[in-house]
């Protein structure tokens, strides 16, 4: 009669216990415990043949048990909610997200999406603290809602994306880098009565780019036209096309107009092209982002394009770094660099008959 062995390789952990390895490898229970959980004070002979063996043997970690234990679910929260209503096909933050994912899962943590509509009345503090997250990645939000505040102000570890609070550590595109490249161009390129649509005041990356806006300008000694200076959304290809229409209606018009991104710019591309007008020879555009869009229309946007993949992976890396190494990690400002992407879209300024 065969005796049915306990375990089957590649099975269910529920199937391996540690002491099944212990008797496998001829050791007591607590050294298969230490040697897989790396601790010091098992011989790292004895500890790689524990780990080959439980790998033989199909065992796999009880992650409840190893919560109760460490008191870490490593599980990391990511909030995230845009105004554009976009989800999971926002191209930038889709990129920002894909490059969180990638980068918490090499150092062995999971991402969770926050509840952002049902959360049974809970706060997100709270919510966070129910899903046991060990931190919270905060990729999209209104920063200057309450909920967020208390995310933010609270003793959870949280970094910030695109955004600055003294509790958090932030990572984010270089934005004066970005803008301030971009401008240096168009006004090399010989413009100097240049529009600027940006996105919404209350956003940190709008006060950052309007800020190198106007540094360019004033050291190249060019007055800024308040009425060249308008308020759209981001993304939307609408509020875009109307700024557009009446900077073009204006008896002295832009010779250039910087667009607050790429998707959105594509409104005032339209507007531009019915209203009869020649993108450069007769008024050049500028957008931001470098996304896919920016390449595909004709001529190929003049834009800087924003390493999305790396502001996702330092926002885990700084993330898991603070969990892991509490005592010697600082909140600080991470910024991504840019690259300019010269394109087809900005020319020299038409000639004043």
């Amino acid at each position: 009669m065969k005796v049915r062995k306990r375990f089957r390789n590649r099975g269910s952990n529920n199937m391996v216990s540690l002491k099944d390895i212990a008797s496998a490898c001829g050791v007591s229970t607590a050294t298969v415990s230490k040697a897989l959980n790396g601790q010091a004070d098992v011989g790292e002979d004895t500890r790689e043949r524990i780990k080959k063996k439980a790998q033989e043997m199909g065992y796999l970690p009880n992650v409840a048990a190893r919560m109760l234990k460490t008191n870490r679910s490593h599980n990391i929260g990511v909030l995230y909610s845009d105004d554009a209503g976009m989800g999971l096909t926002h191209e930038y933050f889709s990129g920002v997200l894909n490059g969180l994912k990638d980068g918490a899962e090499a150092l062995g943590y999971d991402i969770t999406f926050i509840n952002t509509g049902l959360r049974d009345h809970r706060t997100y503090l709270e919510h966070c603290r129910y899903r046991n997250f060990d931190g919270v990645a905060i990729v999209c939000a209104n920063y200057n809602e309450p909920d967020v505040q208390e995310l933010m102000n609270s003793d959870l570890p949280v970094v910030t994306i695109d955004y600055v609070h003294q509790n958090c550590t932030a990572v984010s595109s270089n934005n004066v880098q970005g803008m301030t490249a971009l401008m240096e161009y168009i006004v090399e390129k010989g413009h100097k009565e240049i529009a600027y649509i940006h996105g919404q005041d209350y956003s940190y990356v709008t006060k950052e780019r309007l800020a190198a806006f106007y540094r360019v300008m004033e050291s190249h000694n060019l007055p800024v036209r308040e009425e060249f200076l308008m308020e759209a959304v981001y993304l939307d290809a609408k509020s875009v096309a109307q700024c557009t229409r009446t900077l073009l209606g204006m008896r002295h018009r832009p010779t250039c107009i910087v667009y607050p991104d790429d998707v959105s710019l594509v409104g005032g591309f339209n507007v531009i092209n019915e209203a009869g007008l020649s993108i450069p020879h007769d008024i050049s555009i500028a957008g931001y982002d470098g996304s896919l869009i920016s390449q595909l229309i004709r001529p190929k946007l003049t834009t800087i394009q924003q390493d999305t993949d790396q502001i996702g992976k330092e926002a885990a890396k700084r993330l898991i770094c603070i969990l892991e190494q509490p005592k010697t990690t600082l909140q600080e400002r991470v910024v991504v660099e840019g690259i300019l992407l010269e394109g087809q879209s900005v020319g020299f300024p038409p000639r004043k008959e």
